[in-house]
């Protein structure tokens, strides 16, 4: 699409999409707070590394069921009142941080944090299959997607400096803060295109322009089960959503073990590192709306894109032993943007193959695979370092697993196409 039509037609869609940015990037700002505090906060509480292995894990298991909730609960009550309920949620639980004092209360607050934030991305990925035509939702995916990494970028510059004036338990309560001055944005400004009297009737054309989608009931989580395609979902997830846990949470303790970096030092590196993601979560849903746009099929277009992200992840493998910090960086770099541009395409996927009542139910069901397989993974994690002290095993899983899941992907559904919900 030019922009001369897209301006003609009308863009209040991509206000929308900049909705879901903003609450994508809070969402990882307030996740990203405890990583940035561990080596402060596990020196202070005396946390060993399984210790801290297990907190995470709280969260993630939370992470798992809120998932299913989330995402049954949005094609239930719509996406403006499921996303509502799920940053009031873990707005309270990330700024709740800020009241205890032990581990086991530190896992009480992930958990609770754990649970909200589930929510966002089955509500936004229902959200662009909403507001979106199927060419432009890998780059709208993209776009909200790269909230993850400007919440990344920002929390290393904000947390450090508020730790160091106010202590501890002021990023906790601040950026918590944000997540209510975005719930009134929300609740002012998103309604369904059909509803909503600021798109003008050539914008809800274009949004709907796809060929129609036939009216059918909701698909109950059995029924979903039974269909390749969510299966080809679920392992995309699996596979790839431990890999991007373990940079969230283990990059910062790499970083100090390796190079020596303390929380004053630690901005720079990861700033660069999810500088880099950007590029990719918006670059790997271009590239599959720009190949669709010039004459590609969705099959050939999603699974060029995401095996050119699939590929770039590889070189990380080196990262565990680059004898300088900036070499180790560009190369988790460029895995972690390659994977923001996978996820890109993968959530596209949903919408691509499910109807529009059953994508958040999908993504849910997909991320609650996902954050089952990161928990194994965060143990694995902490057993693997406290008995060899050495990342080479982990980045080694991280370079192969995303070429494994985009053979499994292709070998359950070949064409990428859509379900017959009356099958």
């Amino acid at each position: 699409m030019t922009v001369a039509r897209t301006t003609t037609i009308g863009k209040w869609r991509w206000k929308i999409c900049a909705l879901l940015f903003f609450a994508t990037t809070i969402n990882y700002m307030d996740r990203q707070v405890l990583g940035l505090l561990a080596p402060t906060l596990q020196h202070d509480l005396g946390w060993s590394e399984t210790g801290y292995a297990h907190i995470i894990v709280a969260f993630q298991a939370a992470y798992a069921i809120g998932l299913v909730v989330f995402g049954r609960g949005v094609d239930l009550i719509g996406t403006r009142n499921g996303y509502s309920l799920a940053v009031l949620f873990w707005s309270v639980a990330a700024a709740g941080h800020a009241l205890v004092r032990s581990a086991f209360g530190f896992g009480v607050a992930r958990f609770a944090l754990g649970l909200g934030e589930a929510g966002n991305f089955p509500a936004a990925v229902k959200a662009v299959a909403e507001w979106f035509p199927q060419r432009e939702r890998a780059l709208a995916n993209g776009i909200f997607n790269s909230g993850c990494n400007i919440g990344a970028v920002l929390a290393p510059l904000l947390v450090p400096w508020l730790a160091v004036r106010w202590g501890w338990q002021a990023p906790f309560v601040v950026l918590g803060a944000l997540g209510f001055v975005w719930l009134v944005f929300w609740r002012t400004f998103y309604e369904s295109p059909e509803k909503s009297r600021r798109v003008s009737s050539a914008e809800l054309a274009d949004i709907r322009g796809d060929a129609p989608e036939t009216a059918a009931p909701k698909i109950s989580w059995g029924k979903l089960l039974t269909f390749r395609q969510t299966w080809a979902f679920i392992v995309g997830y699996a596979f790839s959503a431990p890999i991007w846990w373990f940079y969230l949470y283990w990059l910062t303790k790499f970083l100090n073990q390796q190079y020596g970096l303390d929380l004053s030092n630690l901005g720079p590196p990861l700033v660069v590192i999810y500088s880099m993601t950007c590029f990719g979560s918006i670059g790997g849903g271009w590239l599959s709306s720009a190949l669709m746009r010039r004459g590609w099929s969705l099959n050939a277009g999603r699974k060029t894109a995401m095996l050119v992200c699939a590929l770039c992840v590889g070189p990380v493998v080196f990262a565990a032993h680059a004898s300088n910090l900036w070499v180790a960086t560009l190369l988790i770099g460029l895995a972690a943007s390659a994977h923001q541009g996978w996820a890109a395409n993968l959530f596209a996927l949903a919408s691509d193959l499910f109807p529009k009542n059953s994508v958040a139910s999908v993504v849910g069901l997909g991320g609650m695979a996902g954050a089952l397989t990161a928990m194994a993974f965060t143990e694995s994690t902490g057993f693997i370092l406290e008995t060899t002290g050495s990342y080479w095993s982990l980045f080694a899983i991280a370079s192969s697993a995303y070429l494994i899941a985009l053979a499994v992907i292709h070998w359950l559904s070949p064409r990428l196409e859509p379900v017959n919900p009356s099958y």
